[in-house]
């Protein structure tokens, strides 16, 4: 049976911009994946003092934003996973979900590299798929060497890509609605029009 390489995109995506849409094309024609797998994170461990929106919402915009591309789909299940989100127990999730003959590969960026030493079972996670570490403006390339000395094994389990060189920010998006601005050329149409329809970022 031949082997199905999966992209796995995970994140808080609120929103989903343009940036995320580019990065996961990069890498499906780069990787020559089969798919990517848009994975909304439902309580994102890094990110527990945050305030962030409604998984229903976050949902809803990648869903509008990936509509166009047969190639990407949606998940739900770290939304619906009781606890916080660990990307070890997605990947040990799809695994066992869709069979031994699929290969996963997460997409990430090079920021992330500096936090993998801390990252919930990180030997486990790269026994599971591997990692796809993109850039990100404002960012240096990581120490594959000192990395490695903190996880065995891990430069064996990455692929380090040099592009797309994208420098879109969620956190800029919710401040230029905040604001009143336009952003229009940071998110897909349809995104835009239900940040609008349901107030989403305004100032209380």
């Amino acid at each position: 049976m031949a082997v199905v390489r999966l992209g796995v995109m995970g994140g808080t995506f609120d929103p989903v911009h343009n940036g995320h849409l580019t990065i996961a094309e990069e890498a499906r024609a780069k990787l020559d994946l089969h798919e990517i797998i848009f994975v909304p994170a439902g309580q994102p461990w890094l990110k527990s003092d945050s305030i962030i929106s409604p998984a229903i919402d976050r949902l809803e915009m990648v869903r509008l934003a990936i509509e166009p591309y047969p190639y990407f789909r949606l998940s739900n299940i770290e939304v619906e996973r009781a606890g916080p989100s660990y990307t070890v127990d997605t990947m040990e999730q799809l695994k066992t979900e869709l069979g031994e003959n699929t290969r996963l590969f997460f997409l990430m960026g090079w920021d992330c590299l500096a936090q993998l030493p801390q990252w919930h079972q990180i030997i486990r996670l790269i026994e599971l798929c591997t990692l796809v570490a993109m850039p990100r403006p404002g960012y240096p390339g990581p120490d594959l060497k000192n990395l490695d000395k903190a996880i065995p094994g891990l430069s064996a389990k990455i692929v380090m890509l040099d592009s797309p060189r994208i420098d879109i920010s969620a956190t800029v998006i919710r401040e230029c609605v905040a604001g009143g601005l336009s952003i229009s050329s940071f998110v897909p149409l349809k995104v835009a029009a239900y940040i609008r329809q349901k107030r989403l970022y305004l100032k209380p």
